[in-house]
């Protein structure tokens, strides 16, 4: 068993963040993490870092931008949070080495981003996320902090008490992919996940293999709910052959989006008549795919993004990257042609729920990062808010977790924050099977002393290893792409009942498979084929939650676009869908937004680009 005050699960730039800001505080801090630290797909962003940082421009204002762009389902005290700590922390990157890009005047350079009122995004070059994870990185390393790398976290060691609010986490159960050693690590103080996104979902993502929602499925397995879990991100721009993204920058430079017919779509058929490509994501998503479905599509699936009038210097010196990854996976020159895109999974806006602090329900339990809801991004994430997320929200938890000193949060979490129960018509049982479901994680341990609370945890994550080893059954990667294609095909940018209750049907019979799962690999090192099978479990218990929620909310909001219901119904809706596990029994209900800011309270206008 290893011992820390503050366990981090994940490395990538929210886990750094977050162990950072621990170790500043004096905890005693490990990071344990399925990937080496620079190889976390936080390197995967390329475009940018909002923040307030130049005259004419203020928090109030990104804050605004924030919430609009969330189309109104933010909770305000994240996003005034968020605001007005964003600035400070691309300062403090800035003294630790990030290596921005810069004006002739040595300022750091900031560019146009969709949906925003003020050009407030920094950058490095077309490699932003890659800078950001090596220079923090660097100071884990110059702080000493111990990385477990290639450390699977299997579970939560969470208490056994039937309301989640009493609850306590006092660790978590790790796999050594390099040994096959299952052991605990003990947090004195607090277990911050901050395990990134759940791309893996779908069959077509920008997302790292890696991203099997592996946090917000063990917060939801040990009583913590899931926010707004129906909220997905699909970005406008990626490589149709392979789902690699072309960073918002292009459009940031003043790349432009032609259909087949060479007309400029986004001010042609009015989907944004002021900001055109520069309106948010989920605008620019949903008029690429009516333009395929309209047959305005190239070879009816793509559209064109074209860059070539900015001038080969302009996009060596700021896009550079973006030729590499157009010529190298589409042979496509982009400084002779235009780039073929289509919208793909991106980011998930929904996740684990937890307050500004980064605490859950789960006393010692604390999520940051893609991985958690806290609601800063509510329906739609903004283009280059992503990354100052990881810098605001991975600093608070860790300061949190290890005891430092902080106002109390404004946003309520759990079960008692309920305002109205939900409910949905599902043609199936969703949740776990009936008669308990071996391979899902029971609720909690026993209620015990913290030490006993580990180590069963890690009894019977030893004993679900050695029962996947030892059993005779299927592949894991047929049962995931089920999942994955069910998911691309009806829980995509335009969604309808019929399709929303069959992507149901489709996750129970997954469900019912992955009962049959065994691992053909039985070694003990580097059994990629167990943790995958692992991961796969995350894989379902995810879909289905992103599933329930997409059924359940019956109205058009941001990224959730429903066939059924074209308006936003503010009277009704302004409020988050939460479910929670209730013992594999998926429990819907609701819980208000948070209007009311530090400075005003936001009123719903109409969201138009």
């Amino acid at each position: 068993m290893y011992e820390y005050d503050v366990i981090v699960v994940g490395a990538g730039g929210a886990g750094l963040r977050a162990a950072i800001a621990a170790h500043e505080e004096g905890a005693d801090v490990a990071l344990v993490t399925k990937l080496h630290p620079v190889r976390s797909h936080t390197g995967a962003a390329e475009g940018g870092i909002n923040a307030a940082l130049r005259e004419g421009d203020d928090w109030e204002l990104h804050a605004y931008d924030t919430m609009k762009g969330s189309d109104y389902l933010g909770d305000a005290p994240a996003i005034d949070t968020f605001a007005k700590d964003a600035p400070k922390e691309v300062v403090q990157l800035e003294h630790w080495g990030m290596p921005f890009s810069r004006e002739d005047d040595g300022r750091v350079s900031q560019r146009p981003f969709g949906g925003l009122s003020f050009p407030r995004t920094t950058y490095a070059g077309a490699e932003t996320g890659h800078h950001l994870l090596h220079t923090m990185y660097e100071q884990v390393v110059k702080r000493g902090i111990d990385v477990y790398d290639e450390w699977y976290v299997l579970n939560a060691a969470v208490t056994d008490h039937e309301d989640p609010e009493d609850r306590e986490c006092h660790g978590v159960v790790a796999y050594d992919i390099k040994s096959g050693e299952i052991d605990g690590f003990r947090a004195r103080n607090g277990v911050i996940l901050a395990t990134g996104g759940t791309g893996q979902v779908y069959d077509h993502t920008t997302n790292a293999v890696a991203n099997t929602g592996d946090g917000p499925a063990i917060a939801y397995r040990a009583g913590v709910p899931l926010e707004d879990m129906e909220m997905v991100q699909f970005h406008p721009t990626t490589l149709p052959s392979t789902g690699v993204l072309i960073s918002e920058g292009v459009r940031g430079e003043g790349g432009i989006l032609y259909n087949d017919d060479k007309e400029r779509f986004m001010f042609e058929y009015g989907y944004a008549n002021n900001d055109g490509e520069l309106a948010s994501r989920d605008v620019v998503s949903r008029a690429e795919l009516t333009e395929v479905n309209e047959g305005r599509g190239i070879e009816d699936e793509y559209v064109h993004l074209d860059m070539r009038h900015l001038g080969e210097e302009r996009i060596i010196d700021r896009l550079e990257n973006i030729l590499h990854l157009a010529e190298d996976f589409e042979g496509v020159d982009g400084l002779d042609e235009p780039m073929p895109v289509k919208p793909g999974q991106h980011y998930h806006m929904g996740g684990i729920e937890c307050d500004e602090n980064g605490h859950t329900c789960v006393d010692g339990l604390y999520a940051a990062g893609e991985a958690a809801c806290v609601s800063l991004h509510g329906a739609n994430r903004l283009g280059g808010n992503a990354l100052p997320e990881l810098l605001v929200f991975g600093a608070r938890a860790g300061k949190h977790a290890a005891g430092g000193d902080m106002a109390a949060a404004r946003i309520d979490t759990g079960p008692s924050a309920r305002s109205e129960a939900g409910e949905f018509d599902s043609p199936v049982e969703p949740g776990a099977l009936s008669g308990g479901d071996s391979d899902v994680a029971a609720d909690g341990g026993a209620v015990a002393d913290p030490d006993t609370v580990l180590e069963d945890a890690v009894g019977r994550e030893r004993e679900r290893v050695e029962t996947l080893l030892e059993s005779d059954g299927i592949n894991h990667a047929e049962v995931r792409a089920e999942v994955q294609e069910t998911m691309t095909e009806n829980v995509n940018v335009f969604r309808e009942e019929g399709a929303l209750k069959r992507a149901l049907e489709d996750l129970k019979q997954a469900r019912e498979d992955y009962q049959d799962v065994a691992v053909a690999d039985l070694s003990r090192t580097f059994n990629t084929d167990l943790i995958h099978t692992i991961e796969t479990r995350n894989v379902i218990d995810v879909a289905e939650a992103i599933t329930i929620g997409a059924l359940a909310r019956e109205e058009f909001r941001g990224a959730h676009w429903r066939k059924e219901h074209q308006e936003r119904k503010d009277d009704e809706w302004i409020k988050h869908t939460m479910l929670a596990w209730n013992g594999g029994d998926p429990d819907l209900y609701y819980k208000p937004v948070v209007l009311e800011g530090d400075e005003q309270t936001y009123e719903p206008k109409e969201r138009s680009y």
